[in-house]
């Protein structure tokens, strides 16, 4: 489901996968989207946290208008957690989750 949300959302490109993982790239980062039961053997001997046990990291994309992009995303499946919100430190920003509950913040400064 991650993946084909990647692709939907972001555009972003299958570089590679096979039967555990698929890859997807953002300009040149590569996401890897692991099955869980092969996380461990590739991230040893960091454990594969549950679901459950909540968001340990958010990652941000930087964006010229964070309403467009909002609609956008949305308008592609993507659910919004949160925002667009001004903060107090001069961005706007907006939190979406994927399916698998990695967390995907779009910024815009506005100071």
């Amino acid at each position: 489901a991650s993946k084909a949300w990647y692709q939907r959302v972001f555009d972003a490109p299958l570089v590679f996968e096979d039967e555990s993982s698929a890859v997807v790239r953002f300009g040149s980062t590569m996401v890897n989207l692991l099955a869980v039961g092969e996380a461990p053997e590739l991230i040893a001997p960091a454990t594969v946290a549950a679901p459950a046990a909540g968001a340990a990291l958010q990652f941000t994309i930087w964006v010229d208008d964070a309403d467009a992009s909002v609609a956008a995303m949305q308008s592609r499946g993507a659910r919004l957690v949160n925002g667009p919100i001004d903060r107090v430190w001069g961005q706007r920003t907006a939190l979406f989750a994927d399916p698998d509950g990695h967390l995907w913040e779009l910024a815009q400064n506005i100071s």
